[in-house]
Formats: structure tokens, C-alpha cells, sequence
């Protein structure tokens, strides 16, 4: 059975403040037609600019995906991004009112949820089947790195290590699906040790962040828990790395695995991905 397109059945809006500018924004999420692709609507900005969510459009990687279309931006857009791409929403338009989508509880789950109840409309374009044929690597500095290798299913991996002790060295899998993304993915939140946060503020960063937003430790332990799983940051990274790839459609069946990896390198497995290797 060939599967098809799918946006979402109706009309889904979340606001909140984004987490690096601080601006509250309203994020609505549009039905549109099969083959559209996922793409952003500066409705504050004159001529209501289009920001389309792809690798292409990706201007910044720095602490978190900022996509361009000329002056227009959308900061932060890789946990909605997720949520459209881990529920099956190939198409939507998102109208947004500033410069960053909101980070809500600085997890996917409200967007996932609120996807969940809507459902999703089947369109009548088929949804493109493609497959890894041959491995790819894409190295960095020391031992990190991102790839995919050819594999009967999606599915996606993630490890980090960090000096701090309660994060350490955490690895985290899972087979694509609505299903398994909704329940093991997205209630995965935005995580950081205290004295990263405190230089990224230093540097203008972080205006919206709080103890709601994120899960913060120390070199000691958890200052807001309890976590939502015990390995939530690797969880965290998985849930990063589906947006950030979800910027590339169709994306092709393989094993996606990050090792130490953020957003410039899930970017640059993308932009790989779509050269064809």
C-alpha cells in the first residue's frame, strides 16, 4: 500500500516566549496541499514573508537552528520541526508573529499533542519512498560525528558525553513512528549545566529561558528534576536530531546516528543527504 502525504486536519496555535530572544510569539499550524512541504509565514513582518524548512535556509547553528529567507528569520524552529516530522505531517504551513518559535515547556510534547488531537488529513499525492544506498560520514573535531548507513528502518541514535556527573556518557535509540516519537521523543526536554547557561546569558542568549523551560544541573546533580526518563538529554539530542533532519524531504529510509553532534552537524548530513552523498 503506497502511503500518502499528510497534513494536519485542522488548525493547531501555541504561543509562548522563544527561548533565546525571549519575544512572545503565537505559532499556528495551517493545513495546506499535498507537496507543499513544511514551511514558516512571518505574519509580523511586511509582505508576510515565506521561510521554507529546509537545509538551504538554514543561516545559524549556534546554540540552536535559525533559517533565513533574506531578513526574515525563525530562530528555534527544530522542536516544532520535530513534532511535524515525528507525527507524520509531511505538508504545513506555520504562520508565526516574531522572530522565534515558542519553546514552551523546552520539549516537543505540547506540539506532539496538540497534533495527536487534531489527527491528520490524508492527501491524495503519494509520499515519497526512498532508501540508503551507501553509508555516509561526516566527521568533526575529536570524536564527534554524525552518519547514516543503509537500514530496512528509520530509525535514529544519539550519544553525548559531558563532564558533568549527572548527564555523563548517554546513548538513545528509537524506530520512527507517531506512536513510539509521542511517547519516548518528544516529552524529552532542553537540558544544560548551570555554568554553560550562565555564559550563554553573558552572551545575550537565553532570555526566555527558565526552569520551565529546560532541565538544568550542576557538576552534582539535577536542580530541577525529577527527569522525565532517566537518559532525557540523549532523549533530548534524538528529539534535535530528527528536526534538524526533518529539514530535508523526503528523507531517505536509513540508521541515523550522532555521536557528540549538535545542530551544525545534523545540518551538514542533511545538506550531504541532499547532494546524494
Amino acid at each position: 500500500m503506497v502511503e500518502k502525504r499528510k497534513t494536519v486536519a485542522e488548525d493547531v496555535v501555541l504561543a509562548g516566549r522563544g527561548l533565546h530572544t525571549g519575544a512572545h510569539v503565537e505559532a499556528r499550524i495551517r493545513p495546506v496541499a499535498a507537496g507543499e512541504g513544511r514551511f514558516f509565514v512571518r505574519k509580523d513582518l511586511p509582505f508576510e514573508p515565506v521561510v521554507r524548512a529546509r537545509a538551504a535556509f538554514v543561516v545559524d547553528t549556534t546554540r540552536s537552528t535559525t533559517l533565513a529567507n533574506g531578513e526574515a528569520q525563525v530562530r528555534t524552529p527544530e522542536h516544532l520541526l520535530a513534532a511535524l516530522a515525528g507525527m507524520g505531517v509531511d505538508d504545513a504551513c506555520i504562520e508565526i508573529t516574531g522572530p522565534e518559535v515558542p519553546i514552551l515547556d523546552g520539549s516537543a510534547l505540547p506540539w506532539a499533542e496538540a497534533i495527536a488531537r487534531v489527527g491528520l488529513s490524508a492527501a491524495y499525492a503519494p509520499r515519497l519512498q526512498t532508501v540508503l544506498e551507501a553509508p555516509i560520514w561526516v566527521p568533526s573535531s575529536g570524536d564527534a560525528f554524525v552518519a547514516a548507513i543503509p537500514s530496512p528502518e528509520l530509525r535514529f541514535s544519539c550519544g553525548i558525553a559531558f563532564d558533568a556527573a549527572p548527564i555523563g556518557e548517554q546513548w538513545a535509540s528509537f524506530v520512527a513512528s507517531p506512536e513510539r516519537f509521542l511517547a519516548q521523543v518528544a516529552p524529552a526536554r532542553t537540558f544544560g549545566v548551570v555554568s554553560d547557561v550562565e555564559a550563554m546569558r553573558a552572551r545575550g542568549l537565553l532570555a526566555g529561558a527558565s526552569l520551565d523551560t529546560a532541565i538544568v544541573c550542576d557538576e552534582e546533580k539535577w536542580l530541577n528534576g525529577p527527569l522525565r526518563f532517566p537518559d532525557e538529554p540523549a532523549r533530548h539530542k534524538l528529539l534535535d536530531f530528527v528536526g534538524d533532519l526533518s529539514l530535508l524531504d523526503p528523507l531517505p529510509r536509513a540508521h541515523y546516528l550522532a555521536f557528540k553532534a549538535g545542530h551544525a552537524l545534523h545540518v551538514r548530513l542533511a545538506r550531504r543527504l541532499s547532494e546524494g552523498g
